[in-house]
């Protein structure tokens, strides 16, 4: 590799030796692009440096900056250096230029590395260029670029730094174009910030920058003037000089039109949206960088009723972005495959299908799908009498195909992992994605006498005027998710009755377990029982279990241990027609099917997730992956092609692609929720939703975003979270009011909150980002209204 070219001579391939910004500069020179002219001290000098002066032995970061300020270039490389210097021209020995770092982990998707390495500006003289060129090698081994590698994965050992070196431009204003809109996705739109002077006053964020949105025809759709606090141009003899800026004017149109030209065709070039700098000088545009843009939220939709609809059930089941093996395992044959199988076998297609598109091997958003019929749908109501006649929800677990499916379930759980033999063990997720198939098949035929036995007692209870009964004469169905919230309320009465016990769970370890054998064996003997059920969502594979996350089930103990047991209201006293009974009986029935046969299908989820666990252990010891968790970057079909763990090396380059790209997305929401909720006129309301169920309260908001906070609930406390699944339900005998930022009056948190008679409003989309943890509010389920709560509601 020659230590120094030209930019001419690289392009987007030549990361390796040119860093990232040396790589794209070279690309856009070599596509026509108006580029400074300029070269590259290749990343083969910095090595040789390091080689020479015996920098590999400095261990210590700031010792080896040092080290690099005051190396000695050799004689070769500072000649080469110094001759291309002179070939830019520009005065004698070489005109004034900018020197910039170009690390080989920096412009990269998913890694801009922004600001973590230096830049010198308007340097002149060889000597100086010199010393630029060394403290650009040392910038390197900052500890804001140590620390934002770190965060990244990207080890010491694998990134190298190039310099690149271009004739500096005086610009008469400068700053930075995003191709595409950073806040709202928008691929139509172009974001321009710029200000006077050269554009590091308006990368650094020394001033409040222009701010102009463009159309890709270079219309103005936004502007805004900015404030020019200071002005940063070329000093005298080197260096940059800062000075008080004028009065901001707005760019020339023809300007505008050519940055949204260059914007355009530079994204079109690179094959998706960038991040460009750009100085203007003499009324010329130049293109001082480009770089992929990073945590650029997916391009903005808009929902029919269809998708809104569907939206409100997806955003409640998928509260963070799914794994790559979520995506090709527990996604598609879990809970959403398997309601897939159900709406098509009655004629609906497309509803719980290709709704999470991946981009570069990760998931890039939420796009509800848009359900529609097939001509089978026709004969869906023949298919749904005829079944609703043949399969009676009270005698499901009787059903032959259930007895089978428990009897897998219990082979696949007694299976010794640790002792299998890799060809062995990676069919092992197969073989638990394939015992759930009986489950899919049960609830198209129970599924019919379940709605139908809920909409005859509708009908009735509107005939006589009653219906405001159907959710708590419902609620009143006993379930697994009853049992298990039973037996959590039966730990919690031993708690109660012992301090020391007391002190043990609240520390929510469950080691401490230990000094109480029989509170130690009945929580085990729960966990043996219900330790499959979810703690985050069903339809992911990879969030632990409440088996897995034993503290999390104490957390529930906990808040349940802290006040008296609070009765669950029914409204079957107020039946007297023995008919209705037996109906109420019926939907009942079906309401149990409907939660138990979920209960039993998400058995074998924590198999595969052991077994996939397992195989991230395996590539662990084969030097793949750094911890078993890796595995998840990784999909099914991937890891059942690799015959030996030790030649399963290039997994580990799709570990670091995904994960980076992961990283980038981490502030990204996979759908704004406004989409699905929208509630455009707020009042008075710190938020608005969708009322679940009535009443009124008012509490301390408790902001609750992950299972692992579920001890921080006290009794009377408003609930306020992100979603709800099952494994929340037990909160809700202590929670004085439930806001939930998904979910609709059918969630199981309505349906909990109406048996338990407290207000719940759904679908607030931002109740968790507007409600301060701590705030006292008051919550009408009614209305759908949160408040903060008056002074007098805020004394009582």
């Amino acid at each position: 590799m020659e230590l120094v070219l030209p930019l001419r001579e690289f392009g987007r391939g030549d990361l390796a030796a040119a860093g990232g910004k040396g790589a794209n500069l070279g690309e856009l020179v070599n596509a026509g692009f108006a580029v400074p002219d300029g070269f590259v001290i290749t990343t083969e000098a910095y090595a040789e440096v390091v080689k020479s002066a015996d920098l590999t032995a400095v261990g210590d970061a700031a010792a080896l900056r040092a080290e690099f300020e005051a190396v000695t270039v050799p004689d070769e490389l500072a000649g080469a250096i110094v001759a291309a210097y002179g070939e830019l021209g520009g005065g004698p020995g070489g005109g004034p230029v900018a020197v910039r770092s170009s690390a080989t982990a920096e412009d990269l998707p998913g890694a801009a590395f922004a600001g973590q390495q230096d830049t010198y500006l308007n340097v002149i003289g060889e000597a100086a260029l010199l010393d630029a060129v060394r403290r650009c090698w040392g910038s390197l081994w900052t500890d804001r670029a140590i620390a934002y590698r770190a965060k990244r994965g990207i080890s010491p050992d694998e990134v190298r730094i190039a310099v690149v070196v271009q004739r500096m431009v005086d610009a008469e204003f400068a700053g930075v174009m995003f191709t595409a809109n950073p806040v709202t996705g928008d691929r139509q739109q172009l974001v321009v910030d710029a200000s006077s002077g050269l554009g590091e006053a308006v990368v650094s964020g020394l001033v409040t920058p222009d701010h102009y949105v463009l159309s890709p025809e270079g219309q103005v759709h936004e502007w805004s003037a900015g404030r020019r606090e200071v002005v940063i141009r070329s000093a005298a003899g080197g260096g940059v000089t800062e000075q008080t800026g004028a009065a901001a004017e707005r760019l020339p149109d023809e300007v505008l039109a050519e940055l949204a030209r260059l914007g355009t065709r530079v994204a079109a070039h690179f094959g998706r949206p960038q991040d460009i700098e750009w100085a203007c000088a003499a009324g010329r545009v130049l293109l001082l960088q480009a770089r992929p843009m990073t945590a650029l939220p997916p391009p903005p939709l808009e929902l029919n009723w269809r998708q809104r609809k569907l939206g409100s059930i997806l955003l409640e089941y998928i509260p963070h972005r799914p794994y790559p093996i979520d995506m090709s395992t527990w996604v598609p044959r879990g809970p959403a495959g398997l309601m897939a199988r159900v709406t098509s076998a009655y004629g609906i297609r497309g509803a719980f299908e290709d709704f999470l598109p991946e981009v570069d091997g990760v998931v890039d958003r939420l796009i509800p799908p848009s359900p529609r019929p097939s001509p089978g749908v026709l004969a869906a109501p023949f298919k749904l009498l005829s079944r609703a006649r043949r399969y009676d929800p009270a005698r499901w677990t009787a059903d032959p195909r259930f007895i089978r499916f428990r009897a897998d379930v219990r082979e696949l759980a007694a299976l010794d992992l640790a002792a299998m033999p890799w060809s062995e063990l990676v069919r092992v997720p197969r073989r638990a994605l394939d015992a759930v198939e009986p489950v899919a098949d049960l609830r198209i035929d129970y599924l019919p006498a379940t709605g139908l036995s809920l909409a005859r007692l509708l009908v009735a209870l509107k005939v006589i005027g009653r219906s405001e009964l159907m959710g708590e004469l419902i609620a009143g169905a006993r379930t697994r998710t009853s049992d298990a919230n039973r037996a959590l309320e039966s730990l919690a009465a031993q708690v109660r009755e012992n301090p020391q016990l007391k002190a043990a769970v609240d520390g929510l370890d469950p080691a401490k377990l230990a000094d109480f054998p029989e509170f130690q064996a009945d929580f085990a003997a729960f966990l043996a029982e219900y330790g499959h059920r979810e703690t985050e969502t069903p339809v992911l594979v990879t969030p632990p279990t409440w088996g897995e996350s034993p503290e999390t089930v104490l957390g529930l103990v906990k808040v349940l241990a802290a006040a008296d047991p609070k009765p669950a209201e029914h409204a079957d006293r107020e039946l007297r027609s023995p008919l209705l009974r037996r109906w109420v009986q019926r939907a009942r029935d079906g309401v149990a099917f409907r939660e138990d046969s979920h209960f039993y299908f998400t058995m074998p989820q924590p198999i595969l997730r052991r077994s996939l666990l397992e195989i991230g252990r395996r590539l662990v010891g084969a030097g793949v992956l750094d911890e078993p968790e890796q595995v998840f970057h990784l999909r099914l079909e991937e890891l059942e092609a690799t015959d030996d763990p030790a030649r399963a090396e290039r997994l580990r380059g799709l570990v670091a692609a995904r994960s980076a790209r992961r990283e980038e997305l981490a502030g990204v929401r996979l759908i704004d929720p406004g989409l699905i909720f929208p509630h455009e006129d707020r009042g008075d309301a710190l938020v608005t939703g969708t009322p679940a169920s009535g009443g009124r309260a008012t509490g301390p908001a408790r902001v609750i975003r992950e299972p692992a906070e579920f001890s921080r609930l006290n009794s009377g406390d408003v609930l306020v979270c992100r979603y709800t699944n099952p494994s929340w339900t037990p909160l809700f005998q202590r929670a004085a009011a439930v806001v939930v930022d998904s979910g609709g009056p059918a969630s199981h948190a309505a349906i909990v909150a109406r048996e338990y008679g407290i207000p719940a409003v759904m679908g607030t989309a931002t109740g968790t980002s507007e409600i301060t943890d701590g705030q006292v509010v008051t919550v009408d389920g009614g209305t759908g209204r949160v408040v903060p709560a008056s002074s007098e509601e805020s004394a009582a």
